[in-house]
């Protein structure tokens, strides 16, 4: 018995416990008239009223919408830039340019995300930022502003992935390159590339599942008046519907149908990249 395995164990297994799957059992609420005083128990069973009532909700298309075109967006973006970085990085020689680089790329990703936006907020201001036209109330553009600060924000961390990934690629298979007259760019694209794409497949599975997961707090925090035909997406709706209406039922209805939606694109987003690569998160 390697009792100090399990004790290792039980730390992340009890946190799974506790704060995922004991909620789940409350999703009961969607499908209930909830009552604070009843309990999620105790309240009048509804079926999928709620559910009917969300989807017969004139705003359900336009949330949907702007959540997916968002979403989309945020992956197309943000698979391949850390991809390309760690790719670039791995080709520097210079140890100081190196670490200086990987300093200022990885540094964002411990800005909060207030202070992000309020950065952003700053410099995007008609009045005493970089720009003269009000950006930020045009709905046109706040995909690109909640999509690029991301980039900006996380870039350097995802990328420390794919070091580690090109770290443990043999370096006999570049030397060998290198003999039979291999240019550098042919390096990257028949050793890196192979070595590490096992990795870049299941890294897209995982943002392919999370992808109706957005974060809430910078799409709330960008959130105006002015924005809001594409700035209203389904957890700011839920954040809304849940809290300030005190809508639970509504809210949790909506949280679920987004939970099950995330998990149809991890099951078809995995069984895509088995098909083609061969690698997937389970057999």
């Amino acid at each position: 018995m390697h009792w100090q395995l399990y004790l290792l164990v039980s730390v992340p297994l009890a946190y799974f416990v506790v704060f995922k799957y004991i909620p789940m059992s409350f999703s009961v609420i969607a499908f209930k008239d909830y009552s604070p005083v009843l309990g999620p128990w105790g309240s009048e069973w509804v079926g999928l009223r709620n559910f009917q009532a969300l989807f017969s909700n004139p705003v359900f298309g336009t949330l949907l919408k702007n959540t997916l075109i968002l979403a989309f967006y945020l992956v197309l973006a943000s698979f391949p830039i850390p991809l390309l970085l760690a790719l670039a990085l791995n080709e520097i020689r210079n140890g100081w340019f190196k670490r200086t680089v990987q300093m200022v790329t990885y540094a964002p990703y411990f800005i909060s995300t207030v202070v992000v936006v309020s950065i952003t907020i700053l410099l995007l201001s008609p009045r005493i930022g970089i720009v003269d036209a009000n950006v930020l109330g045009d709905p046109s553009y706040f995909r690109h502003i909640y999509v690029w600060t991301d980039v900006w924000q996380t870039a350097g961390y995802s990328a420390v992935i794919y070091l580690a990934a090109l770290a443990g690629i043999d370096p006999t298979l570049h030397e060998s390159a290198k003999i039979d007259g291999a240019s550098r760019l042919q390096r990257i694209r028949h050793v890196d590339l192979p070595g590490i794409m096992p990795t870049a497949v299941i890294m897209l599975i995982l943002a392919a599942g999370n992808m109706m997961a957005i974060g809430f707090e910078k799409a709330y925090l960008l959130q105006n008046n002015l924005n809001l035909a594409q700035s209203e997406i389904i957890p700011t709706y839920v954040y809304k519907t849940g809290l300030i209406n005190a809508d639970f039922s509504m809210a949790t209805a909506v949280g679920l149908f987004n939970s099950v939606v995330n998990l149809c694109l991890l099951l078809v987003v995995n069984f895509i990249a088995k098909r083609i690569t061969g690698s997937g998160l389970w057999r």
